[in-house]
């Protein structure tokens, strides 16, 4: 057992391939200023990190990621804090603070000046941080800080960059700061803190696995007293973390509820959906959706929200969207009640006959248009419905379902609807997309 104890921990022993300590504390310290050049790079990756949030491009806010020099300071005030090398660690907040101001500056600058305002799944993704962030940054700091004491250097130190996501948190901040949104800055703010915290004392750990030299000694109440604060801070950090991670849970929870109750509800008795929008923060929550023929009355309606709770779906209320979708229906219903006109039957039937035949050549046109501007679309339908306004007036608004074989991005639907609220001449318009078979 012994021998295999020894070979199991020379296998491990993180001693070989480890690059000499003067060395790598040169390394970390000149890397830890942001002056001239540094400064310059860090500005250029906040930059390129704003605009891949901004047009919700991921390998563009990859591409910031591996060219930001961030991660110096922080693992510098890692191994201050693990050598007790006070000035170290004192140059390395100084210039994480100056880097931090120059981000939000730099970010809040972009943001207030791009015409484009609207927050992106990828930018959303970095307001709500939990203790899988955690787990990211602390893992994450201690591959970084292995690597930067080998000898050989590796692949590990992109990943770290990509993985540890230091930039996009930043920017966020930036935007919440632009427009205002305190709930943004403030949840991007955290999620950057967890970030710098956990990769310094992953550095922590591993100065101290590794037996850097104390540059000053201290007695052992004072060393105590450094581990109390680092234990404190790693307690504020995670439990607001676990806080934000259950009620992820308890989201995720409610919307596969939701998904097994339209499933079972409606996709398995062939009702297309049209559209759907599950409101979880409201009260009660509510379940909106949309169907391309099915009607409901009433009672089927009455019964479906009775039904929510045999899914647990408690404090939920269904709200099903009926609409006049099938416009030839209408005409054809004009038709029928002009019959008792009967000098007028001809004409009328010949009249509703060309608005027919001319809103279906115009839905063909378009539809041939958009296929040609937007490839992704195989097919387009256009109908009508009308809503009653506070003033007893009805108002007609267009209704187009087009289907496509991928998903469609966001900002690619929102093109999509702006086109067509050009061609068909329309404020407002709903566009819902179905997936092509």
């Amino acid at each position: 057992m012994t021998k295999i104890t020894t070979k199991i921990l020379n296998f491990t022993d993180l001693n070989k391939g480890e690059e000499n300590k003067k060395t790598v504390i040169q390394n970390i310290t000149s890397a830890v200023s942001f002056r001239g050049s540094n400064l310059w790079i860090l500005v250029c990756a906040i930059i390129i990190a704003s605009v891949g949030l901004n047009v919700n491009s991921t390998a563009v806010i990859i591409g910031a990621m591996l060219i930001s020099p961030l991660m110096g300071p922080i693992v510098g005030a890692g191994f201050g804090l693990g050598m007790y090398d006070f000035e170290l660690l004192k140059k390395s907040i100084k210039n994480l603070i100056i880097a931090t101001v120059v981000s939000l500056t730099t970010s809040t600058i972009y943001f207030y000046i791009s015409p484009f305002k609207e927050a992106q799944s990828e930018l959303l993704a970095r307001t709500s941080p939990n203790i899988y962030d955690i787990l990211i940054a602390f893992f994450g700091g201690l591959v970084g800080v292995i690597a930067v004491t080998r000898v050989e250097k590796g692949n590990p130190i992109p990943g770290v960059a990509i993985a540890t996501a230091l930039m996009p948190p930043l920017c966020t901040a930036g935007y919440g700061l632009a427009l205002g949104n305190m709930k943004y800055f403030i949840g991007a703010m955290y999620l950057y803190t967890i970030n710098c915290v956990f990769i310094c004392i992953a550095t922590f750990v591993i100065v101290n696995y590794l037996k850097y030299p104390i540059t000053k000694q201290l007695n052992p109440k004072h060393q105590k007293r450094v581990k109390y604060f680092i234990s404190i801070l790693i307690l504020f950090l995670i439990v607001p973390s676990v806080f934000y991670a259950y009620q992820l849970f308890i989201q995720k929870n409610y919307t596969l509820k939701t998904q097994t109750f339209i499933q079972k509800e409606f996709l398995d008795n062939d009702y297309p959906i049209i559209y759907k929008n599950i409101e979880y923060n409201t009260n009660p929550k509510k379940i909106e959706l949309a169907f391309l023929t099915k009607k409901f009355n009433d009672t089927e309606i009455t019964d479906l929200n009775k039904k929510l709770a045999s899914y647990d779906l408690k404090d939920t209320r269904l709200v099903i969207k009926q609409d006049t979708f099938n416009l030839a229906k209408d005409i054809m219903a004009k038709i029928n009640d002009s019959r008792d006109l009967v000098d007028q039957k001809d004409v009328l039937i010949n009249n509703l006959r060309n608005q027919l035949s001319q809103y279906q050549f115009k839905n063909i046109q378009i539809s041939n248009e958009a296929k040609i501007i937007f490839p992704f679309v195989t097919s387009l339908t256009i109908g009508n419905y009308s809503t009653e306004n506070k003033e007893n007036k009805t108002k007609i608004i267009p209704i187009i379902l087009f289907q496509s074989k991928d998903d469609v991005k966001p900002e690619t639907k929102k093109k999509l609807e702006s086109w067509l609220k050009v061609r068909l001449q329309k404020d407002s318009i709903e566009v819902y997309r179905q997936t092509a078979k």
